[in-house]
């Protein structure tokens, strides 16, 4: 099988001027400044993170942030990755962690802070924090009150992978 060679001003076959002088320009060089390689553009990326963080209240749905951003849920999702390291639903719970945990300084209760970061139950949100945090809302709010209301951050944990067979670790 004879190999073709791309030359400046010739397209695949000999005489062919259709791809002109982009025949020989590199790719790096026509990708607009804009795109992150391999992930959403900058500009969609912010847009749906902003959007994540004005609507934590609520559910939100892939579909949405697919729409946002004029893609399909799938397509979205996978870029969304690619960009940020993490799936999409990963990161909408991490900012509600991020949120109820700095909500946690104040002495509103419990449910209210659940319902207001978009946790249907107080115990659905109470299992969450604790896997995230690797503390209780309530012990959060106890031992770490003091700090939440200086501006420290909380420390989310990476969750932890259960394979066939073995079993993670319980706290004492």
């Amino acid at each position: 099988m004879e190999s073709t060679c791309l030359r400046p001003g010739r397209g695949l076959h000999e005489g062919d001027t259709t791809m002109g002088p982009l025949a020989m320009t590199p790719v790096a060089d026509r990708v607009p400044t804009d795109v992150a390689i391999g992930g959403l553009p900058e500009s969609r990326l912010r847009r749906v993170t902003e959007y994540i963080q004005n609507n934590l209240h609520r559910e939100l749905r892939l579909a949405e942030f697919g729409a946002l951003v004029h893609m399909s849920p799938y397509h979205f999702a996978r870029l969304f990755k690619q960009s940020t390291g993490v799936p999409p639903h990963r990161f909408l719970v991490r900012r509600r962690i991020e949120r109820a945990a700095a909500l946690l300084a104040q002495a509103l209760p419990i449910g209210e802070i659940a319902r207001s970061v978009g946790f249907r139950t107080p115990s659905h949100f109470a299992t969450t924090f604790r896997r995230m945090t690797g503390i209780t809302p309530s012990g959060y709010r106890s031992g770490g009150e003091a700090g939440a209301r200086q501006g420290s951050t909380v420390i989310i944990l990476e969750p932890r992978r259960v394979w066939a067979g073995e079993e993670f670790p319980r706290p004492h």
